[in-house]
């Protein structure tokens, strides 16, 4: 059952960045495999099930094994270094466009309020969080981050521009900003164009009451299907989790598994 939740070129690609443990002294249950877990963890990122009823017959241990193992790789970098790992690969191929990369954000339910969430002003106010992306001219995501949902979007642009990893793969510099980004109103301000003029970005930024935020619809397109091959993942759909580690934890893994099916079966 790990393989077919966790495929053999996957594993292949996180098992190196897995830190390595050593067994108890005091002996006790045998530890689930790393392979089973991730296949647990998976599971619950694409079914959206609580983490109690994670079916004993996937052979993945308990939610709250698998539950600890994505906290714990999450505290070890280990999510990061895979979305990285990946883009490398994608960068090595010629399959990452840096010619234009887009920018927006999308707001969820927080249920059980927690970390970084704020009050959702098109929500009634409910607990919400924000996710900010930045994705390459085909929608390959290069960057996530979190925020509650009543902060600005033209207040992340400096922390995502610069959260992009520079990435390695060809001869030369590696690669962490792209030649122009497009953006709706929500960056409208003079700021967000002097931040990206200061990184040697060009703008593309739709003007308040001057032009439609659709007319940039045949280069943003690619961001709300991001946005949309993320809700695919049912965890991602409503966020449950009050941690917000844990959160960012299952959307950095799917930003990940969003880069290796289009590594697999895309080109």
């Amino acid at each position: 059952m790990s393989a077919m939740l966790v495929s053999d070129g996957l594993w292949a690609v996180i098992e190196p960045l897995l830190p390595s443990t050593s067994r108890s002294a005091k002996g006790g249950r045998p530890r689930v495999c790393d392979r089973a877990a991730l296949a647990g963890i998976m599971f619950v990122l694409q079914s959206g099930i609580p983490w109690r009823m994670l079916p004993a017959e996937l052979g993945c241990g308990s939610g709250v094994t698998c539950w600890r193992r994505l906290r714990d790789w999450q505290l070890a970098g280990v999510w990061d270094q895979l979305h990285q790992v990946l883009l490398r690969q994608l960068h090595r191929a010629g399959h990452l466009d840096w010619t234009r990369a887009c920018m927006d954000s999308a707001s969820i339910a927080a249920k059980k309020g927690g970390e970084v969430t704020g009050p959702n002003p098109t929500d009634r106010g409910r607990p919400g969080t924000k996710r900010h992306i930045v994705t390459d001219r085909r929608g390959i995501p290069l960057t996530v981050r979190l925020s509650g949902a009543n902060v600005h979007d033209s207040r992340m642009l400096d922390p995502l521009l610069d959260a992009i990893p520079p990435i390695h793969g060809k001869r030369g510099r590696p690669r962490h900003r792209p030649g122009k980004l497009h953006a709706d109103k929500g960056y409208d301000y003079p700021r967000c164009r002097k931040a990206c003029t200061k990184r040697g970005i060009k703008h593309r930024i739709a003007r308040k009451g001057i032009e439609s935020s659709s007319h940039l619809g045949k280069h943003r397109w690619v961001v709300e299907r991001t946005f949309a091959w993320l809700s695919k993942f049912r965890r991602l759909a409503v966020r449950y989790e009050r941690r917000a580690d844990i959160h960012l934890a299952f959307t950095i893994l799917a930003c990940a598994i969003i880069c290796f099916r289009a590594l697999t079966t895309w080109f």
